[in-house]
C-alpha cells in the first residue's frame, strides 16, 4: 500500500508507541487522525508537530472502555476526513496485576481497551475501508509467553493475535490485517536501572528496542500486500532465548 495521501486512524496515538507510529505515517504523508482517551494535552502536541513538518493531523477523543465507543471514534473520524484507509489498533493499558490482586474492575477495563475496542474499531473500519486497505493490531510479547506478574494483559494480547488472524481470514482479500508483538521497545516511567541492565544482558540482540523498530515493522506490513493474518514479533530475539 502507497501511504501517501490515505486517511489514517491511530488509537492511541497521543502516546508512547501510538505516538512514534502517527507521527512516522504522517510523516509518509498520510492524513491521520490522532486518538486519545485522556492525554489531550498530548495529542494537542503531537498534531501540532506533525502540521509543523508540514502533515496533516486531526485529534479526536474517545474513551475506549464505553462499548459504543470504537464505533463512534470511526464513524466520526470518516466524517470528519473524508475516509479511512489505515487503522492502527494501538491504544492498550499493561497494570501489573498479580493474580491474587486481581479485580473484577481491572479485568474489563483491560479487556475493554486491549482487545474488544480493537475489535469494534476494526468491525466498524470494515464497513467503510475501501479495497485494498490494512489494519494493524498492536499486539504484545505477552502473548505468547507467561509473565506472572501481568497475567490479564497477556491474556487480553493473545486476544488480539486470535483476533488478527480471524479478521485476515474474513475480510480477505478485500483488506489485509496484522499484528506486532512488540518486546522491551519502550519501558514503563520509573524503570529500575537493575532491570534494564537485566533486559539486555538476556535479549539475544544484547540491546532494547526503541519506538523506531515498532514504526520498522508498521512500514513493512502497510506494504506487504501479499502479507495477512501475521503476527510480527519485533523483540530482539527474546522469544527463542530458552
Amino acid at each position: 500500500m502507497e501511504t501517501r495521501g490515505r486517511i489514517a486512524l491511530v488509537t492511541g496515538g497521543a502516546r508512547r508507541i501510538g505516538r512514534a507510529i502517527a507521527v512516522a505515517l504522517a510523516s509518509d504523508g498520510a492524513r491521520v487522525a490522532v486518538h486519545y482517551g485522556k492525554s489531550s494535552e498530548e495529542s494537542r502536541e503531537v498534531v501540532n508537530a506533525i502540521e509543523s513538518a508540514g502533515g496533516e493531523a486531526r485529534g479526536f477523543h474517545a474513551d475506549l472502555r464505553n462499548p459504543e465507543a470504537p464505533a463512534r471514534l470511526v464513524e466520526t473520524v470518516v466524517r470528519e476526513m473524508g475516509g479511512l484507509d489505515i487503522l492502527v489498533n494501538s491504544a492498550a493499558i499493561m497494570l501489573r496485576t498479580p493474580v491474587g490482586e486481581v479485580t473484577p474492575a481491572v479485568w474489563d477495563d483491560m479487556m475493554a481497551i486491549n482487545l474488544r475496542a480493537p475489535f469494534f474499531a476494526s468491525q466498524a473500519a470494515a464497513k467503510v475501508m475501501p479495497e485494498g486497505s490494512a489494519i494493524v493490531n498492536i499486539a504484545d510479547l505477552a502473548a505468547f509467553e507467561t509473565w506472572t506478574g501481568y497475567v490479564p494483559h497477556g491474556i487480553s494480547k493473545a486476544g488480539v493475535v486470535q483476533m488478527t488472524r480471524a479478521l485476515a481470514h474474513v475480510l480477505a482479500p478485500r483488506i489485509r490485517v496484522n499484528a506486532i508483538a512488540p518486546g522491551v521497545v519502550m519501558l514503563p516511567e520509573g524503570w529500575q536501572e537493575e532491570s534494564t541492565t537485566h533486559l539486555r544482558s538476556t535479549t539475544p540482540l544484547k540491546r532494547l528496542g526503541g519506538p523506531e523498530d515498532v514504526v520498522g515493522a508498521v512500514r513493512y506490513l502497510l506494504s506487504a500486500d501479499f502479507v495477512t493474518g501475521h503476527t510480527l514479533v519485533v523483540d530482539g530475539g527474546r522469544h527463542v532465548r530458552r
